[in-house]
Order: C-alpha cells, then structure tokens, then sequence
C-alpha cells in the first residue's frame, strides 16, 4: 500500500441545530486506493462528502487533502479533483460534445476536441456525442458526468452513489472504469456506494460509518476475511463424512447438514483445509459454497456494533 495520504480527516463533525449528522469522524485515503465509504442511510456519507467537497462547512474537526489544509488552500486543492454528487446536471437540449466544452471551459480544464473525444470514448459515449443529452439515458448521463469530472485530468476523484439507477450493464461499465482509472491511470478513487456487491468487487480498502461515526476501517480484504463465515460443502458421502469430521478438529466448526451437503462456520483460510482434509479422507467435494459477503459483514458492523 501506498503510504501517501491524499484524504486525511480527524474529529470530522457536523452538527444540524440537534441533529449531529457526522460525529467525530477519523478516516484515511491513500493515493491509488479505491475507497470504499460504506453507512446505512443516514449514516453521515453525503454530509461528509459534501464537507470534503467545501460545499457545507463542518462544525469541528480537520480535513486535509493532498496532505494541506482543505481552508487554507481550497483553490489548489480542487484543481486536482473531479467528483460527481448526486446526479450530474447538463443543458438538456445541447450536445455531449457541447456540455463537455461548455462545462470544461468554465472549470479552465482542456477543452480541445481530442481531449473531449477521449473523454467521451473513455466513457463509451463517442458513438452518440452529437446526440441532445435530453436524448440520453439515466446509465449515459451518469457516464457523461465521469467524463465532465475527468476532463481536467484529477488525481483524486470523489464519487457519490455513482451507480444509483443504473440497470446491471451499466454498473458493470461503470465498475470497469472505475477498476481502468485506478490501475491502468494511477488515479485514487474515493466511492459511496450502497450497493455493497459493487464495493467488494472495486474497492481495494473501505470504512463503514453508523450513526456518523467511525465502526471499521480497513482493508477489504483483511477486513473480510478475518470473518467466520458459513461454507456449504456439497459432497457424496454426508454419513461418512460426518463420522471423519466428529473424529477431526473440524468438529468444531460443524454447524448443520442436510442429504447431501454439509455447513461450516469458517475464516476464508480454513475453507482450503478444510477442503483438502475432506479430500483426503476420500469424500468427494462436488462443490464449496461461501455465503458470506460484504453485505453480511456490513449489516454485522452497523446492527449489532463493532466487536
């Protein structure tokens, strides 16, 4: 990992006469990350992201980017930034091509016609770049928004619930991009999303936040896999199996079984041994199945509280 932080926050709160909507929020983004922000609704997320974005001021704390204070030196910072919020707006009755030009003249970003092109094909829209944007769908005008925070070329992109209506084809392109504009491009990636398959497929580390505050951070990977899990193992010989396991160490991950299956709780390591021990004995693995996910890891941290 990257040891260089492009997004620091500490004690990051937001008070709305009552209602404390972010609560001394601490959170780290390193460059080249894919950041996976993560909360329920009402968690804190767009309110963070809005005062990241100096579109609200916090009520205390600190937020840096690039390593400077977002206060002090707002103007630079945001040069190097592209973000999408909500969904993007454009003039309905003028071209792709034309909004791009328009919009990247107004932020002082490149506009020559070979950056909008690359632009527009970098998004898959260059087929279509003549066409009204009143003509596009929900999924092209989510696309063409990446393509207006692109243009100027940011090193840090911050995007808000990018694949909010968008139908599973367009997810997948917009996942795919995402994935090219960190690794192919270099760029870091900050991401809400309540679509938690998505984040667990991009995301390379991820903080999920409840009730404004900080519950886990860390990498996806370590994060899950320090998990017990539940691993359906399909296999021939359920009795004989059984009789080997209740011999075994393994008896005590046993949870159930069915005709022909047989439940563990187990880490994401153990499933290999567990497979190969099952091998071994001479039983028959047709198939193993994990049903642990993100969505399940999330829902433990946000209902039941960090343990």
């Amino acid at each position: 990992m990257n040891s260089e932080q492009v997004i620091e926050v500490r004690g990051l709160t937001k008070k709305f006469g009552g209602l404390t909507a972010v609560n001394n929020l601490d959170l780290n983004v390193y460059r080249g990350d894919v950041f996976g922000f993560l909360g329920p609704n009402g968690a804190g997320k767009s309110t963070t992201i809005r005062m990241l974005l100096s579109l609200i001021k916090p009520t205390s704390g600190e937020m840096k980017i690039f390593g400077k204070s977002i206060t002090k030196n707002r103007k630079e910072i945001f040069s190097k930034i592209g973000a999408i919020v909500e969904k993007p707006d454009f003039y309905l009755y003028l071209s792709a091509y034309k909004n791009l030009e328009i919009l990247g003249k107004l932020s002082g970003a490149d506009t020559s016609k070979k950056k909008i092109m690359d632009m527009l094909e970098l998004v898959g829209l260059e087929k279509r770049y003549k066409s009204k944007v009143k003509t596009y769908s929900h999924g092209m005008k989510q696309r063409l928004g990446l393509a207006q925070a692109l243009l100027h070329d940011p090193e840090l992109i911050i995007l808000d619930e990018p694949t909010t209506g968008l139908d599973p084809q367009g997810m997948k392109e917009i996942r795919d991009l995402i994935i090219y504009l960190s690794r192919e491009k270099g760029k870091t990636i900050f991401l809400s999303s309540h679509i938690l398959h998505e984040v667990e497929l991009i995301a390379t580390r991820m903080i999920i936040i409840s009730k404004g505050t900080t519950q886990v951070e860390g990498t996806v990977e370590e994060l899950l896999k320090s998990e017990k899990i539940i691993v359906t193992f399909e296999i021939d010989k359920v009795e004989d199996a059984m009789r080997i396991v209740n011999e075994s160490k393994w008896k005590e991950n046993f949870k159930s079984t069915s005709k022909s299956e047989i439940n563990f709780e187990l880490t994401k390591n153990e499933i290999a041994l567990l497979n190969k021990f099952l091998i071994e004995k001479e039983i028959l693995v047709s198939a193993v199945v994990p049903v642990r996910s993100l969505e399940d890891y999330f829902l433990r941290i946000t209902e039941g509280g960090a343990k």
